[in-house]
């Protein structure tokens, strides 16, 4: 098929034994895959999936002109076994208070490649996860995991007495390339695609934060893990954010004995080490502070720092809105929204979300021919100073 055609592509547990809801992890691996990964229509697919939001890239806009020339080289590449994964450009990023290395690879071939990878086997890894495993992986983000939470809360008063927080030091650097590679093995057996992701395991030590395979080799690497939670711990209540692992249970002491479990799982099976920031402690006397938000029984609140930021954020809209793009003001405004939809921040939105900042956001939809996510109405606090209307067609 030619270039350019598209793809359609232990008493933790209050219950019976089964009582989590999880079904076992399917064994199945898989063969005969690595021709579908290095086909035309699937290089095309790939570059389709991987140009999202990079349409002004260089090298995006000469394969959009010619496929064949670049796709072509490529796919023999990987048929020959020759393909090797570039130069890696390293940048440090703030997070927080923390600094990341972030890595970096070039758009082609690297990207594509990938994505080439994951319009295959996604499937295929997606279905040996278990449910409340959460980040980057579609339809299961944030809000996903906030629902659940909520829900075990709410329904299981007793089962979610006491909390276990526990994350894991350094994970995307600490990832044993051996060990990985192991993993990757337990569904896939085709031995071309398994050569094809050792070169790209072993490309770097442990999982390149910023790598577009890290993110799903990041899940898979923990999948084990959350299989003998569910299967051998029996844990009703246990939820994963890539590395933050919050799970629930009516004893205390049975949490922390869980705890001293967990590390030695770890460090023996995944050569990987828990935090010294491991909390255990009751539910109702301080909330369950996780994805971005403070967990109550009866109520959800964001996370403070995610509130500063949006009230960071009201406030430089507040004052220099005119000297804005449009998209400025609505991104802005959007990322936290969103954030809101999903707590009991009744008292927030009044006092930021006021008429002044409703109508900047109006104007700006309007000149992006968006629709407003913050509707019309809102609180009548009013800005320091009087806006003129007839000024804001700067925005």
């Amino acid at each position: 098929m030619p270039l350019g055609k598209t793809l359609k592509c232990p008493q933790l547990l209050v219950g019976r034994p089964n009582a989590t809801g999880h079904k076992k992890q399917n064994v199945k691996r898989y063969g005969n895959l690595f021709e579908q990964v290095y086909s035309a229509e699937n290089l095309w697919q790939a570059h389709v999936r991987a140009r999202k939001g990079k349409g002004h890239y260089t090298e995006v806009l000469k394969i959009n002109r010619n496929p064949e020339k670049y796709l072509g080289p490529l796919q023999r590449s990987l048929i020959n076994g020759t393909y090797r994964t570039s130069e890696y450009s390293v940048s440090l990023r703030k997070e927080g208070r923390k600094m990341r290395e972030i890595y970096r690879l070039p758009y082609f071939p690297d990207r594509i490649v990938h994505h080439a990878v994951m319009n295959v086997v996604e499937g295929i890894w997606m279905k040996s996860l278990i449910r409340d495993t959460y980040q980057s992986l579609p339809g299961r983000g944030v809000h996903m995991a906030a629902g659940r939470i909520k829900r075990a809360l709410r329904e299981d008063e007793e089962g979610t007495r006491y909390c276990l927080k526990v994350d894991v030091r350094k994970f995307y650097p600490s990832v044993d390339n051996e060990v990985m590679k192991r993993i990757v093995r337990k569904k896939i057996k085709d031995k071309r695609l398994l050569n094809l992701l050792d070169e790209i395991v072993d490309s770097t030590r442990g999982l390149p934060i910023g790598n577009y395979l890290s993110q799903i080799f990041g899940n898979l690497y923990l999948s084990e893990f959350d299989h003998w939670m569910k299967e051998e711990k029996r844990v009703r209540w246990y939820f994963r954010y890539c590395d933050d692992i919050v799970l629930f249970g009516p004893d205390k002491a049975a949490l922390h004995q869980l705890r001293i479990d967990i590390s030695e799982y770890m460090l023996e099976r995944l050569r990987i080490e828990v935090k010294g920031n491991w909390q255990v402690f009751p539910v109702d006397s301080r909330g369950v502070d996780v994805v971005g938000y403070r967990f109550y029984r009866g109520h959800t609140l964001m996370r403070k720092t995610i509130a500063e930021g949006f009230k960071k954020k009201v406030r430089r809209i507040e004052r220099d809105w005119q000297s804005m793009s449009s998209s400025q003001i609505i991104n802005g405004l959007m990322s936290y929204t969103g954030w809101m939809k999903y707590a009991d921040c009744t008292g927030l939105r009044r006092a930021y979300l006021t008429n002044p900042v409703r109508k900047i956001a109006e104007i700006a939809c309007t000149k992006a021919d968006q629709r407003n996510p913050l509707g019309s109405g809102g609180s009548r606090t009013s800005l320091s100073r009087r806006i003129s209307w007839t000024a804001t067609r700067s925005v």
